[in-house]
């Protein structure tokens, strides 16, 4: 299996939810065909990835209105908040197509999308900073960050979400011993945690892979 960071683990976590949604449809259609009440799938919905090296905005819990595209890159690139170390590594994998991912949403409650940049490395998808930012004035100020790879953020029921992976020595990148799932909510001026979840990881499946990132 080829490591793709926190985006291997969610691929997983989705594939799962499509087979169990498949099966719980067909519970459905033969206790209609009884006279039962069926079966109900009320868990979250999957997200979908966004392919490497696109800038493919997934708008989750925006305004009514339609999301303005916004040129991610320069927005990261121009941000003094984000380290130099970020900067020099973001560069286009193919052609003009940057390992960058974008998600608009209502996560501050302004009238307009807020944004959040996912930054990757190229060869393995591994989340390298994330970033939130909130439109002011005609500008967009960075409201929210984190630069300790492998990360990963997403917008989730109008909370943010974030997760982090942990990798014991020799870990491959595509199966770290654990991560931390850490969820913020707006307040005021800031978003503070709400709530950690910490989930550790069978080592018993598994092969060879790439060394785990180094976080510093």
């Amino acid at each position: 299996m080829r490591g793709l960071g926190v985006r291997s683990r969610t691929a997983l976590k989705a594939g799962s939810s499509a087979a169990a949604g498949l099966a719980a449809l067909g519970l459905f259609a033969a206790a209609c065909a009884t006279g039962g009440t069926g079966a109900r799938d009320e868990g979250p919905a999957g997200s979908d990835a966004v392919a490497k090296g696109s800038i493919k905005p997934v708008v989750s819990g925006s305004p009514s209105k339609a999301p303005r595209r916004v040129d991610a890159v320069k927005i990261v690139k121009d941000d003094p908040a984000v380290s130099a170390a970020v900067k020099r590594d973001l560069k286009p994998c193919v052609a003009d197509e940057y390992p960058v991912d974008v998600s608009y949403g209502n996560l501050t409650g302004g009238s307009a999308n807020d944004i959040v940049i996912n930054v990757m490395t190229c060869a393995d998808a591994v989340g390298v900073g994330s970033y939130v930012y909130r439109e002011a004035n005609g500008r967009y100020q960075n409201v929210f960050k984190t630069e300790e790879p492998p990360v990963y953020a997403e917008i989730d029921r109008g909370d943010l979400v974030v997760t982090q992976q942990l990798y014991k020595k020799g870990d491959p990148v595509s199966y770290p011993s654990s991560e931390e799932v850490i969820t913020y909510s707006w307040s005021s001026t800031r978003f503070v945690e709400e709530s950690r979840i910490h989930n550790d990881y069978s080592n018993a499946v598994g092969g060879s892979g790439s060394p785990a990132p180094d976080a510093n």
